[in-house]
C-alpha cells in the first residue's frame, strides 16, 4: 500500500475511537447484531474457499472480535472492515450497505471480488476511503460514488472497470488520493478533476483515455437569455497541492497540457506512452520539486528546453522515444542527483558534452539511436557509479579509452552500430560486473581480449561484424551465465573454446562467416538453446546424437563446412525446430526418417552433401515446410508419396541426384510454389504432367537434363508468373506453347531435344571491328526464327554461319517485332 494510504488509513483508526463523534454523524445507528448479520449473509454468498477464511466469523454477538473488522463508538458499531488479499471470491451485490452505513473504511483489494459496484454503495455516508484495486471488478464507476462527500481514499486500480470517468468524481472534494489505473477507462479525462483542491495524488494510468488533457474546470454559468453565452469565466484550478499525476500508457493526445506547469508541489510527473505532441514546454523549468519527470513514447519534437536544467533535484529523467532533435542539452550539468537519464531513440545530434561528467551520481545513462558524433568522452569513465551505458546506434568514432576499466559497477553496455575502430581495451576485464556487452556493427581490429573469458557474470558477449581476427576467448562461459554470443562476420580462427562445447546456459550462438576450425563433436549439451548459427566456417567432425537433446532449438544452421557422417536421427526429437540447415558439407548416410516429426519446420536444406538413398515419405508431414533444398546429393528412387503434400512449399529444388520414375501429377496440389521448382539433372523418364501449368505462381522452373519425352504441355501457356523455363537436353518433341514466355525465350532453354519446334529468341553478338556505338545499338535488337526439329545439333551456331552472322544479304523482311531471315542449312532444311 502506498504510504499516503496507510498514513489515512492510521488516521482513521484514530477516527474510529472517537465515539462520540462516530454516533453523532451517523444518527440513528443500526444494531450491532444487525450489522454482524448483514456481514454473515455477505459470507454466505461467498466460495467455499472464501468461507473458510473467514472462519472467525461465528458469534453474531461479538463481530468486533471477528478478523478484519475494527468497531467504534464504543465497540457498538462497525466501523471499518479491512479483508486484503484473503483471495475472497464474489462479489459486493449481497452486501447490506444500509446497515453498514457506519463503515468509515472499506478495504477488500487484492482478492478475487467480481460483478459491479453496486449503486447502494452511496448509503456509505461515512465512508473515508475505499479500497478495491486488485480484483476482477467489471462495469463503469457509478456516479452515485459522488454522494460519499467524506472520501479521502479511492482506489479502484487493477480490475476490469469500464466506460468513462464520471464527471460527478469532480463532486468529492475532499479526494486526497485518486487512483484508477489499469482498467478499461475510455472518453476524455474530465476536466472537473480540477476542482478536488485535497488532491495529491492522480494515477490515471494504463487504461484507453484519449483527447486533449486540460484541469480547468468550467463552473456553472448563468447562461444570458439575449446572447445565450456564458457569463461565468472559467474557474481557477485546483490541483496546485498534487505532488503525483501518472497519466501514462493512455492514448491522449494533443499538447503537453499547460495546467501541469501551475503544479508547483508536484515530485512525480509521467505522461509516457501517449501521444502527446509539440513542444516541452520551457516553463516546466518551474516545477522544481519534482524528483521523476516521465515525457517517454510521445510525439515530442524540438529541442530539449534548457529550464530543464533548474530542476536540480531531479533524479529520474526520461525522454526517450521522441522526435527531439538539436544538439546535447549540455545545461543538464545542473543536474548532479540524477541516477537515471533516457533520450535514446530521438534525434539528437552534435558531440557528448564534457560537462556531462558532473553527473556524478548517474546509474543509467541511454543515448543510443541517435546522431551523436565525435570520440567516446573519457570523462564518462569517471561514473564509477554507472551500472546501464548505451550509445549504439549513433556515429560515434574513435577508440574505446582504456579507462573504461574504471567503471567497476558497469553490468550493462551497448556501442553497437558506430564507427569505433582500434582494439577492444583489455582493461574491460576489470568490469566484474558486466553481464551484456555488445559491441556489434563496428571496425573493431585486432584480437578478442582473453580477459572477457574471465568475467564470471557475463550474459551476452556481442562482437558480430567487425574486423576482428585471432581466437575467441578461451575461458568464455567458465561463469556458466553466458546465452547470448554473436562474433559472426569478422575473420576468427582456431577452435572453439571448450567451455563454450558444453555451454548449458547457451540460448543463442552466431558464429558464421569466420575462419573457425576444430571438433564439433562434443557441441549439443546445451539445453536452453534456442538458435545456432555456425555456417561458413571450416569446422569438422560430426553432429552429435546430443543435438536431439536442445528441445529449445528453433534454429540450427551448420552449412559449408567440412561436417562429415551422418545427420543423427535424434534430429527428430527437436519438435520447436523450424529451420534445418546443413547443407554444403561432408555428410553420408540417409536422411534420418525421424525428420518427419519435425512439424514446425518451415526450411529444410540438405544440399550439397553426400546424401544417398531415397526421400522419406514422412517428409510429407511437414506441413509448415516453406522452402526444401535437397539439391546435390546421391539421392535416388521416385518422389510419389511425399513431397507433394508439403503445401506451403514455396521453394523446391531436388536438382542434381538420382531421383527417377515419373514426376508426380500431385505436384500440382503445391499451388503455393513460386520462388523454384527445379527437378533438374535426375533420371525422369515420363512425360511432363500437363496438371504442372496450374502452377501459376511459379516464377522458375527447370526439368533439364533428364530423360522426359512427349511435347512441353499446352497447358504452360497459363503459367502467367513464369520468368524462366529450361527443359533443354530431354527427349521433348512437338510444338512449343505459344506464348510470349516461349516467343523470346532463349534457345539454350530447349536445346539437345529430339523434335521441338516453334518460335525462340536470338539475341545478335556484336563483332569487335565495330564501332562501340554500332555494337551498343545491336546488343538491344533480337531476331525471332520459326524453328523446327530441335534434334540435338548446335542449331543456333548453324543459324548464325548460315545467315553470315546475320547478314543483311540474308534479311527477306523487316517487321515490327524484328528482321526476317532465310538461310539454308548444311542438312538441305531452310529456315525463315
Amino acid at each position: 500500500m502506498a504510504p499516503l494510504a496507510s498514513k489515512i488509513l492510521d488516521s482513521l483508526t484514530i477516527l474510529m475511537m472517537c465515539t462520540t463523534a462516530l454516533v453523532s454523524a451517523a444518527g440513528a445507528l443500526p444494531p450491532l447484531e444487525q450489522q454482524a448479520g448483514a456481514l454473515l449473509a455477505w459470507k454466505a454468498s461467498l466460495s467455499q474457499q472464501s468461507q473458510d477464511a473467514l472462519r472467525s466469523w461465528r458469534n453474531i454477538l461479538a463481530p468486533c472480535r471477528w478478523q478484519g473488522i475494527r468497531c467504534g463508538g464504543g465497540r457498538s458499531v462497525i466501523a471499518a472492515i479491512s479483508l486484503p488479499g484473503m483471495r475472497l471470491r464474489g462479489t459486493l451485490e449481497s452486501l447490506d450497505f444500509l446497515a453498514l452505513r457506519t463503515l468509515v473504511s472499506l478495504e477488500l483489494s487484492h482478492n478475487e471480488l467480481a460483478g459491479s459496484i453496486p449503486v447502494n454503495i452511496k448509503l456509505l455516508k461515512e465512508l473515508h476511503a475505499l479500497l478495491l484495486g486488485n480484483n476482477q471488478i467489471r462495469g463503469s464507476i457509478p456516479p452515485v460514488l459522488a454522494n460519499l462527500t467524506k472520501l479521502l481514499l479511492l482506489m479502484l486500480h487493477d480490475n476490469q472497470v469500464s466506460g468513462e470517468i464520471p464527471r460527478q468524481i469532480g463532486e468529492m472534494g475532499n479526494l486526497v488520493s485518486l487512483n484508477l489505473s489499469n482498467n478499461y477507462l475510455v472518453g476524455p479525462i474530465p476536466c472537473e478533476i480540477g476542482h478536488l483542491k485535497h488532491l495529491l495524488k492522480l494515477d490515471l494510468s494504463s487504461n484507453d483515455l484519449s483527447g486533449p488533457v486540460s484541469f480547468s474546470p468550467v463552473n456553472s454559468s448563468i447562461q444570458n437569455p439575449m446572447n445565450n453565452f456564458s457569463s461565468q469565466p472559467a474557474a481557477k484550478v485546483n490541483l496546485e497541492n498534487i505532488n503525483m499525476l501518472s497519466l501514462s500508457r493512455n492514448n491522449l493526445s494533443g499538447p503537453i497540457p499547460k495546467d501541469i506547469v501551475k503544479f508547483f508541489n508536484l515530485q512525480h510527473l509521467d505522461i509516457s506512452q501517449n501521444n502527446f505532441s509539440g513542444s516541452i514546454p520551457s516553463n516546466i523549468g518551474n516545477l522544481t520539486k519534482l524528483t521523476t519527470l516521465y515525457l517517454y513514447h510521445n510525439q515530442l519534437s524540438g529541442h530539449i528546453p534548457r529550464e530543464l536544467g533548474y530542476l536540480v533535484i531531479l533524479e529520474d529523467l526520461r525522454l526517450n522515444n521522441n522526435t527531439l532533435s538539436g544538439s546535447f542539452p549540455s545545461n543538464l550539468w545542473n543536474l548532479t542527483k540524477l541516477t537515471t537519464l533516457h533520450l535514446h531513440h530521438n534525434q539528437l545530434s552534435g558531440h557528448i558534452p564534457l560537462v556531462l561528467g558532473y553527473l556524478v551520481h548517474i546509474e543509467d545513462l541511454r543515448l543510443s539511436y541517435n546522431t551523436l558524433t565525435g570520440y567516446f568522452p573519457r570523462n564518462l569513465c569517471n561514473f564509477t557509479k554507472l551500472k546501464i551505458l548505451y550509445l549504439g546506434q549513433n556515429q560515434l568514432s574513435g577508440k574505446i579509452p582504456w579507462e573504461l576499466g574504471y567503471m567497476v559497477n558497469l553490468e550493462d553496455f551497448q556501442l553497437s552500430l558506430n564507427n569505433l575502430t582500434g582494439p577492444i581495451p583489455n582493461s574491460l576485464g576489470n568490469l566484474t560486473k558486466l553481464a551484456f556487452l555488445n559491441l556489434n556493427f563496428n571496425q573493431f581490429s585486432g584480437h578478442n581480449p582473453q580477459e572477457i573469458g574471465e568475467l564470471m557474470n557475463l550474459e551476452m558477449f556481442g562482437v558480430s561484424l567487425n574486423n576482428l581476427s585471432g581466437a575467441l576467448p578461451s575461458d568464455l562461459c567458465v561463469g556458466g551465465q553466458l546465452q547470448f554470443l554473436t562474433a559472426n562476420g569478422n575473420n576468427l580462427v582456431g577452435p572453439l573454446p571448450t567451455s563454450l562445447l558444453s555451454c548449458k546456459s547457451l540460448v543463442k550462438l552466431c558464429l558464421e562467416g569466420n575462419q573457425l576450425q576444430g571438433d564439433i563433436s562434443k557441441m549439443g549439451l546445451h539445453p536452453n538453446l534456442v538458435y545456432v548459427d555456425i555456417s561458413s566456417n571450416k569446422l569438422s567432425g560430426q553432429l552429435s546424437h546430443r543435438w536431439g537433446e536442445c528441445y529449445k532449438l528453433t534454429m540450427l544452421r551448420a552449412s559449408n563446412n567440412n561436417i562429415t557422417r551422418v545427420i543423427p536421427p535424434s534430429i527428430g526429437q527437436l519438435s520447436q525446430l523450424g529451420i534445418l540447415d546443413v547443407s554444403a558439407n561432408k555428410l553420408e548416410g540417409q536422411i534420418p526418417l525421424g525428420i518427419g516429426n519435425l512439424t514446425v519446420l518451415f526450411n529444410l536444406s540438405l544440399s550439397n552433401n553426400l546424401l544417398e538413398g531415397s526421400i522419406p515419405k514422412d517428409i510429407g508431414s511437414l506441413n509448415n515446410l516453406e522452402y526444401l533444398d535437397l539439391s546435390s546429393n546421391n539421392l535416388s528412387g521416385m518422389i510419389q508419396g511425399s513431397i507433394e503434400h508439403c503445401l506451403k512449399l514455396h521453394f523446391l529444388n531436388l536438382s542434381h541426384n538420382r531421383l527417377n520414375g515419373s514426376i508426380p501429377i500431385k505436384l500440382e496440389m503445391l499451388v503455393n510454389l513460386q520462388e523454384l521448382l527445379d527437378l533438374s539433372d535426375n533420371s525422369f523418364a515420363s512425360v511432363i504432367p500437363s496438371q504442372l501449368g496450374g502452377l501459376s505462381m511459379l516464377e522458375i522452373l527447370n526439368l533439364s537434363h533428364n530423360a522426359l519425352k512427349g511435347s512441353i504441355p499446352p497447358s504452360f501457356q497459363r503459367m502467367f508468373s513464369l520468368l524462366s523455363i529450361d527443359v533443354s537436353f530431354n527427349k521433348l518433341e512437338g510444338s512449343v506453347p505459344q506464348s510470349r514466355l516461349f516467343e523470346e525465350a532463349p534457345i539454350k532453354w530447349f536445346m539437345q531435344n529430339k523434335q521441338l519446334c516453334g518460335v525462340v529468341k536470338v539475341t545478335l553478338q556484336c563483332k569487335r571491328r565495330k564501332r562501340k556505338v554500332e555494337c551498343a545499338n545491336e546488343l538491344q535488337q533480337t531476331k525471332l526464327f520459326a524453328i523446327w526439329n530441335f534434334h540435338g545439333g548446335d542449331m543456333y551456331r548453324q543459324i548464325v554461319d548460315a545467315t553470315e552472322n546475320f547478314s543483311d544479304a540474308h534479311c527477306i523482311g523487316i517487321g515490327s517485332s524484328g528482321s526476317v531471315y532465310r538461310a539454308q542449312l548444311p542438312t538441305c532444311e531452310i529456315l525463315q
